[in-house]
C-alpha cells in the first residue's frame, strides 16, 4: 500500500510539473527506472527542466547461443527489447548516476508541485517506490493524468496511447520513449486539450463529467481486489461469491477505467485467484478476457511466480511473442498479476 500517495485529480492548471519515466518493465516490484524527466511550467510556459538516466541493478540470465550448447550467465542492465524501444543502452547506463543520487535531487526539484503525466499511475507508482527507498520524504504530490482527460476529449479514438493523443492534438512526436521528449509531448497535448475543453465549457463543468456513476461499483471493485489479497484466509467470502452477487449493468461501468474495452490474457498460475475468477473480474470492468496472445491483446498478465522467474532466468515464449508485437507498434502491456491488481485498484 502506498499510504502517502497523492490523489489523481481533474483540473486544468497553468502551473505544474510534467513527469515521465522510462523503466526496465512495467512491474513495480521487479522492474526499475532507467530515466526520469521533469519539466516545470509556470503560467503555461516552460521555466526549468530536470532529466537524468538512472543506473538500475544488474540482471543475470542463463543464455544459450547457436555455437554454445552449454550456455553461460550474462549480466546486463537492460535487454535488447528495452534498448530497441527506448534507445537506452547498457553502455549508457554503466556510467549513469545511482538512484540514491538522482531521486533526492528530483524530490527537491518537484517540491509540492502538482504533477502531470500520461498514464500517470504508472509513473507515480514507480517514483513513489523509488522515493521511499532513496529519499527522506515520500512522494505525496497530487497529479493529473492526461490519459483520463484524453478519453473524455477524444472518446472515439480506438487507443489513447501518448502517440495516439499526440496525433489527435496535431502534436509532433519525433523521439518517442525518451523521458524528456515524452514530457514535452505530454505538455503540448495537455495544453491543446485544455484549450479545446475551455472553448466549449467551464473547468467546473468538465470536472463534473468525471463523477462516478455509482458508489456501489467502486466499493465492489475494492472489495474484490481486497479479497484477492486475503486469498489464504477463510474468514471472508470467496471472490466468486462476490462476483456472482454483482448487479452491475453496462450502464454502471465507468468507461474511463483502464480495462474497459481492452483484451486481457492471463498466463502462468495466478496466486491471487483462480483463472476463471480473474476472467470474471475483467468482464466486470467491461474488458474482454482471452486465452491466446494476438495483435488485439492489450494486457498480458503474468502470474507472480512466473514473472519473477522471467526476470531472473529469461523470458517465456508468450512474453517474447508479446514483445514482438510491441516492436511492430501494437498496444500490449506486459505486467505481473500484482501490477494488474494495482492498476485496477487505482480507480
Amino acid at each position: 500500500m502506498r499510504e502517502h500517495k497523492g490523489s489523481s485529480i481533474i483540473s486544468l492548471p497553468l502551473n505544474y510539473i510534467v513527469i515521465d519515466t522510462e523503466t526496465t518493465g512495467l512491474d513495480y516490484e521487479y522492474c526499475h527506472i532507467i530515466e526520469v524527466s521533469a519539466l516545470k511550467y509556470l503560467d503555461g510556459k516552460l521555466v526549468d527542466t530536470f532529466t537524468s538516466l538512472v543506473q538500475p541493478p544488474l540482471q543475470q540470465i542463463y543464455s544459450f547461443s547457436d555455437d554454445d550448447d552449454d550456455g553461460k550467465w550474462v549480466s546486463y542492465y537492460v535487454d535488447d527489447f528495452i534498448t530497441d524501444i527506448t534507445g537506452i543502452t547498457n553502455e549508457m547506463l554503466a556510467s549513469a548516476p545511482m538512484p540514491s543520487e538522482v531521486f533526492p535531487k528530483l524530490s527537491d526539484f518537484i517540491g509540492n508541485s502538482l504533477l502531470i503525466a500520461h498514464n500517470a499511475h504508472f509513473d507515480i507508482n514507480f517514483l513513489y517506490d523509488s522515493f521511499l527507498n532513496h529519499c527522506t520524504d515520500p512522494l505525496t504530490n497530487d497529479f493529473i493524468d492526461t490519459l483520463r482527460i484524453a478519453r473524455k476529449v477524444f472518446p472515439n479514438l480506438p487507443h489513447h496511447r501518448l502517440s495516439d493523443v499526440a496525433s489527435a492534438c496535431g502534436v509532433s512526436q519525433q523521439m518517442a520513449h525518451r523521458a524528456e521528449a515524452d514530457c514535452i509531448v505530454t505538455a503540448q497535448c495537455y495544453e491543446a486539450m485544455r484549450q479545446t475543453i475551455l472553448s466549449t465549457q467551464t473547468e467546473d463543468a468538465f470536472k463534473l463529467s468525471f463523477a462516478k456513476k455509482k458508489k456501489k461499483y467502486k466499493d465492489v471493485l475494492f472489495a474484490i481486489t481486497a479479497e484477492a489479497k486475503l486469498k489464504n484466509t477463510h474468514e471472508v467470502n470467496t471472490c466468486s461469491s462476490i462476483l456472482s452477487g454483482l448487479s452491475i449493468s453496462a450502464a454502471d461501468i465507468d468507461e474511463t477505467n483502464p480495462i474497459f474495452g481492452k483484451t486481457v490474457v492471463f498466463t502462468g498460475a495466478l496466486s491471487s485467484m483462480p483463472r476463471k475468477e480473474a476472467f470474471q473480474l475483467v468482464a466486470v470492468f467491461g474488458g474482454v478476457p482471452e486465452n491466446s496472445i494476438t495483435t488485439k491483446t492489450n494486457f498480458l498478465v503474468i502470474g507472480n511466480s512466473e514473472f519473477a522467474k522471467s526476470v531472473k532466468d529469461g523470458k517465456t515464449t508468450k512474453m517474447k511473442k508479446a514483445e514482438s508485437y510491441i516492436k511492430k507498434g501494437y498496444e500490449i502491456s506486459i505486467i505481473s498479476e500484482t501490477a494488474f491488481f494495482d492498476l485496477i485498484s487505482n480507480l
